[in-house]
């Protein structure tokens, strides 16, 4: 597996973000029922994206992938039975979605993944719901974890389940719009809101009813009927986050497209968040730009970061360059993300000279002087990302990043995007 060798950097010119992953993994979801041909546009190219596609193949859509497009030849709600085992990699959206559809049948549909999906990622949550709800729904080793086997149909219309995991409520949101018949849900301890917004913001798109009392209850008409649709799929704010935290800890300008404020990605929140904290950025709504400016000084405060928990690693990072403590709260979830994200990321600052205290729901970061160092990904792309602008930033000192092909899972470019603004980043083998 290749890494990165990288040099404290400073930064100038203009970088465009990747395209949203959760845009596009929901686009292709509701692509999969729809009637007709949709066209996904300037969608992520990433390993997610590609299970996606696999899935909807194996439940009957047509779909042809080019550079710039998916086409997807929708089902029209008719779903086939899968002939083969659905793989969804390392996309917890592919199991939660794909797995709570799947409850539409009455077919068996197996779905596993890799590593992370069938030992850290769970989808006990789902289970439950869809078990509640009528249907067959097991972890096959009995550990809530996958490979998890799943046969329809839905046949009962109440549900109540856990929401700290905000992907197995959107799932069974879903399903729910789909099914023959209205189903109403309930959720205790409902997190990551922002991320149920984007998808109930999808049902908006297409007319789809739902009442919603404070994410604590929905209820569902059911029996949705979609068109084909096309649509441009927006720049990633969680993304977006990592160029942003580079700029402002290299005390560097740089210009980051296409930035839509209006999008309602949750991590959005962390532009507001670091401003703040006292970044100072240029925002242009029409030309979609952000620019980070130099200047800022940051200074430490408490972070609620539940609302854009894929943050938290780059939020950890600039914790270590903000003056005074900073104080990450409410986040136990990132324990249960591609790694446990509270603690592979404070093992991995510490390396750098982080002075950083990791709590049961959060991080208690100081501010320190980072150097250089040999530090590891956990196979998780969010780290890869967050440790690189750790490097970047360092005060002395070359950093080697092991496992840097997590990256691909959401930002294939990040190597060529970064070097063209000027990081000194280097490939080994």
């Amino acid at each position: 597996m290749s890494k990165y060798l990288i040099k404290p950097s400073r930064l100038s010119g203009r970088l465009a973000i990747p395209s949203s992953k959760s845009h596009t993994l929901r686009a292709l979801t509701f692509a999969l029922m729809a009637k007709g041909v949709s066209h996904i546009r300037s969608y992520l190219h990433s390993p997610d994206t590609h299970a996606m596609v696999k899935a909807l193949r194996l439940l009957g859509a047509v779909v042809d992938v080019s550079e710039t497009e998916i086409a997807v030849d929708g089902t029209a709600g008719k779903l086939a039975s899968a002939e083969d085992v659905i793989d969804c990699g390392n996309s917890g959206q592919v199991l939660r979605f794909i797995g709570a559809l799947a409850a539409l049948m009455p077919s068996y549909t197996i779905l596993t993944g890799d590593h992370s999906i069938r030992h850290n990622r769970p989808v006990k949550p789902l289970l439950d719901g869809l078990t509640q709800l009528g249907a067959l729904a097991v972890s096959s080793r009995g550990d809530g974890f996958a490979p998890v086997v799943i046969r329809g149909p839905l046949v009962k219309n109440k549900v109540a389940i856990q929401g700290i995991d905000s992907q197995p409520v959107s799932g069974l949101l879903i399903a729910a719009s789909f099914a023959p018949h209205p189903i109403e849900i309930h959720v205790t301890n409902p997190g990551e809101k922002p991320w149920i917004g984007l998808t109930l913001h999808w049902f908006e798109r297409f007319g789809i009813p739902y009442a919603n009392e404070n994410f604590e209850r929905y209820a569902l008409q059911g029996g949705a009927n979609l068109s084909s649709f096309d649509y441009t799929v927006p720049g990633d704010f969680s993304s977006a986050a990592f160029p942003i935290a580079a700029a402002l800890l290299t005390h560097s300008e740089l210009t980051i497209f296409p930035i839509d404020m209006e999008d309602p990605q949750g991590d959005k929140a962390i532009i507001p968040l670091l401003q703040r904290m006292g970044a100072r950025f240029e925002i242009d709504s029409s030309q979609r730009t952000l620019t980070v400016k130099k200047g800022g000084h940051l200074r430490g405060t408490r972070i609620d970061c539940n609302d854009f928990i894929d943050a938290l690693p780059i939020l950890a990072v600039i914790g270590c360059f903000a003056e005074g403590e900073t104080e990450i709260v409410n986040a136990a979830i990132a324990r249960s993300k591609e790694s446990d994200r509270i603690h592979c990321i404070a093992q991995e600052l510490k390396k750098m000279g982080a002075d950083i205290d990791e709590k049961p729901d959060g991080l208690l970061i100081r501010q320190a002087k980072l150097k250089g160092a040999k530090v590891q990904t956990h196979h998780d792309h969010r780290l890869v990302l967050s440790l690189s602008v750790a490097a970047m930033a360092a005060s002395s000192g070359e950093s080697v990043i092991e496992g840097v092909s997590a990256a691909e899972k959401t930002y294939p470019g990040f190597l060529k995007d970064f070097l063209s603004v000027g990081a000194q980043i280097e490939t080994l083998p």
